[in-house]
This record gives structure tokens, sequence and C-alpha cells, in this order.
């Protein structure tokens, strides 16, 4: 069976009102209070004229027949609000990097055809600066927020909107829910500029948002199925990421699916470790989402200091960057009986490996085991490379993988080959798969250095630095070279008191 995400909320929303989704310092709201506010935001954008659907099999991979709605908004309930109300009014949220300065939102929102906004009063003078230049851009709902902003001219008060809407789905809306229906991510623009990937609901949903048993990662079979597991709800979820990063809203979704509880942190505008942990204690938390070192070293610093109870901490997950060996171990060392996963995947790909540590083990950084689907293809995309191959491959995925990319045909095709029949989806990351069936992931071949005909992957330079103890982070980039046309330079920022020698390091590189 596929599913629609408004199909798979509402019907957990139903086996468990009361149980808590979303949690925040000043909120408490329970599946059914999130179920009521995401039908009222459904019904405000559709009686705006939001909602016309274009039948999918009428459209190209790079179309989409659906109306667009940006979220740009801060971590909060009105974010997941507007994805699963979105869903319900078939219409398709997509995520807004707030960082975005006036001509980088511009783009963003022609580019999706951004036909309404939710944004924060904290963004509104950027918002105000474009607001009339995107062709499609009909509706700005606004959230108050600490910034005081007043309302910008010609937009509404989310509060006042939703207030004014219907809190019953129209029946026939629901009959007409999709698996066809669309989800659109933006990727960050790492590879060139930021691009709307497309899929189905019924294929992001088991490739990366919920829709897969935690017990056997067998696909759910039915919503009957969903609803009895609901009932064993009740883990606590906190995405420390911002939703703009796919894999914060996708652990949320996850936890949507599974009838878990979404905390969020106090502090929203940036990476606060000791908030972060404060809430952790205080909520009774049990999985804590970051990305990489940049988090994970902050959030160790502050596990060290040892004045917080993370009892109820089981798990750390890291997704969209690999954490460090030495990180990892300092996290063991902090919090006996911790399991730290990290997990590989991509805009375009959805979940394809993950490695789980624990402690007594010797954590490693880039070694992943595989799951469903994932592949590498060979160096002219023809050959599905086995394990054992020698050669450096193309990682690809097969299966559950998107449409395309928004209202790019040639980037749709360049990025979803077919092979032998098999349509693939090969964002860019070079890995190879040993004897054993474990993944090596080497990189991203747009930050490969090229150095004397040999490929030199700066993340693998990187990861190999990190396990020097003197080394606080570090980023490896290639410079021109006389002699061998690029070689490779490491900027590494050092442990305070810590002053190791170059040739430490080069050891250590090694």
């Amino acid at each position: 069976m596929e599913f629609n995400f408004a199909q798979v909320f509402t019907t957990v929303a139903t086996a468990v009102p009361d149980h808590d989704c979303i949690v925040t310092p000043t909120e408490r709201l329970s599946y059914a209070d999130v179920a009521e506010q995401s039908a009222r935001f459904a019904d405000a954008l559709r009686s705006r004229g939001l909602g016309s659907v274009v039948d999918r099999a009428t459209l190209q991979n790079h179309e989409s027949g659906q109306d667009h709605v940006a979220l740009y908004l801060h971590n909060c309930p009105e974010y997941l609000v507007g994805m699963v109300g979105g869903y319900m009014g078939r219409v398709v949220p997509f995520n807004v990097n707030y960082r975005y300065v006036a001509e980088e939102l511009e783009y963003l929102l022609r580019d999706a055809r951004a036909a309404a906004v939710v944004v924060h009063s904290a963004f509104a003078p950027v918002l105000a600066e474009v607001r009339d230049r995107p062709p499609d851009l009909k509706v700005v709902l606004q959230v108050p927020d600490a910034s005081g902003n007043d309302l910008l001219p010609g937009a509404e008060w989310y509060a006042d909107a939703l207030a004014a809407a219907s809190p019953d789905l129209d029946p026939d809306l629901v009959a007409a829910w999709s698996p066809d229906d669309l989800y659109m991510l933006y990727t960050g623009g790492t590879t060139g500029m930021p691009k709307g990937v497309l899929w189905r609901q019924g294929d992001i949903f088991p490739a990366a948002m919920g829709g897969k048993r935690l017990d056997n990662e067998q696909e759910w079979s039915s919503t009957e199925e969903l609803a009895e597991n609901a009932a064993n709800g009740g883990t606590r979820l906190m995405p420390a990421p911002p939703f703009m990063h796919g894999a914060a809203h996708w652990m949320a979704f996850n936890g949507f699916a599974n009838a878990n509880a979404i905390v969020l942190p106090s502090v929203v505008d940036r990476f606060d470790a000791d908030d972060v942990l404060e809430v952790v204690e205080r909520e009774g938390v049990n999985i804590l989402l970051i990305v990489g070192d940049a988090f994970g070293r902050p959030l160790v610093e502050a596990m060290e200091r040892g004045d917080r109870s993370l009892a109820s901490m089981l798990a750390v997950v890291s997704g969209g960057a690999p954490l460090s060996s030495g990180v990892k171990a300092r996290m063991f060392a902090a919090h006996e009986g911790l399991l730290v996963m990290d997990g590989l995947g991509s805009s375009e790909t959805g979940q394809q490996a993950r490695q789980t540590s624990t402690a007594g083990q010797d954590a490693t950084t880039g070694d992943f085991t595989p799951m469903a689907g994932m592949a590498i293809l060979d160096e002219d995309l023809t050959t599905v490379l086995g394990a054992g191959h020698e050669g450096i491959g193309w990682l690809g995925q097969t299966g559950h993988i998107p449409l395309g990319y928004l209202g790019d045909a040639d980037k749709t095709a360049r990025t979803f080959p077919t092979v032998d029949g098999v349509r693939y989806s090969v964002p860019g990351d070079r890995a190879r798969l040993t004897a054993d069936g474990t993944l090596e992931l080497l990189g991203r071949d747009s930050v490969t250095i090229n150095s004397g005909g040999e490929k030199i992957f700066a993340e693998e330079v990187e990861a190999a630095l990190l396990t020097h103890p003197a080394v606080a982070d570090v980023l490896v980039a290639g410079r021109p070279s006389e002699r061998w046309g690029k070689e490779v330079v490491a900027v590494v920022q050092l442990v305070n008191g810590e002053h190791p020698t170059d040739e430490e390091l080069v050891a250590a590189a090694a």
C-alpha cells in the first residue's frame, strides 16, 4: 500500500488523540490539537484560492501540478502544522533557508513558484524587499515573534487566518488525497543553485519519513497497522537542527508515523548546547538529532561539564554530516550507555545507510551499513559495481527515489539515469563497497582534489585529521601547485593549549 502524509497523520491522530505531539517550552500540543490546527490551515489556504491539482499522469518528472507554500520560519509548531496542513489541503509546503539575503530569497520564491509564504515576523523585513517580485505569490501569513515587527502590508496574521477557518475537512478533499501528491525539499545549493527536489509522497514516506516499521524495516501495509502501532508511541524526539534542514523534519515525520512526541528547544535561532541539554533533562528526551561535528563538538563539551541529568537520552543521531570518531568517543565517555548513529542520505535519495556505534567499539567515520536500494555505479553510469570491486564508483539509490528537480529537465535526466532498465538517483557522492558489504563513503565529487592524477577526497582527509586529539576542527581544500596541478591544504583549529607539530598532523592524516 502507498500512503499520503495527510492520511498518515489523521490515522495516528484518530488513534491516539491525547498523546503529546509537539512540545515547546510554552506549549504542549496533542495529536488532536495539531490535527485541528492543520485542518484549519488547509482550509485557510483553499479558501484563498490554493489547492488545485493537475493529474500527475499528465506531467513530466520535473513538473509540478500543485500550488506551493514557502515555510519561512524558525522551528515552531506552526512549521509542522504548515507541513501537515499543506498536505491536507493538497498544497506543497517547502523549506526556506532563513539565512538567505533578499536576492537569494527572491530567487527561491521565483524558482519554486511560491503561491503563499508563512513567515516569522523576524524575517518580514527581508520578505518586504522582494514581496512584489515573485509573480505567483498571492498569500502571506505572518507569525509573530520576539522581534515585534509589524504586520507586512497585504499580509494576514497566521492566527487570525486559522481562527476564521473551518476545523472540519471536506470529505471530498479527504477522498482525493493521493500518494501522487508531492513532497518538495529545496537543496542547500552546495553543488549549484538551490533546486526543488520533487518526490511522490508515496515514495518519500518509506524512503525517509516514517514509512517503515522500526522493528523490522518492513514498509507499513495498511492504515490499520499504523493505527495499531500508534498505541506503542510516546518516545520523545528532539530535532536540534532547523526544520529547513531535511533531516530535522524527516525526524519529525518519523515521529508522527509512530505517535511519538516532537520536543523543541527554547533557543531556535542558533544551536545552543546548554539549552538543548536543559530541555533534554526537563522533558525526558530520548533521541536527539544533530548535524555532524558542528553540533557534536559543543554538545559533547556541554555533556562533559556534567551539570545535567541525561538519564532519559538513549541515542544521539547525526543526519546530514557524519560525526568524527573523536567526538563519538567523548560522547561515550560522558554518557554511559549512549548509542550514536550516523545516518547517510540526501535530498535526492532519502535514507541510504547508517552506522551505529556504542561504547567499547572502535568509533569510525565514513563506514556505513547499506539499506535497501543502495547501489554503487561505475564511472560511466552503465554498470552496478558489486561488493569487493576495487574501483571508486558513484553512490546511487534505486527503488523509492524522487521524480526530479522542479523546472529542470536536463538536471533531472543527469541525476536520475536509467541503467539496465532500472532508474537510479546519483546526486554526486563517491564511494566503494567492500567485500564484506560495508559502504565506504569517500565524499562529494564536487570537493574532490585532483593532485598529480590522484583523486583526493577532502572530507576523507578531514576525518583523518580529526582523529588527532589536538585538532578541534579542520577544513581541507585544494590550492594550485606548479608540480601537482593541485595540492592539499588543511586549515586546522587546535584545541586550546595544544601545540602539535606539522609532522604529527601529517602522520594522523596518513
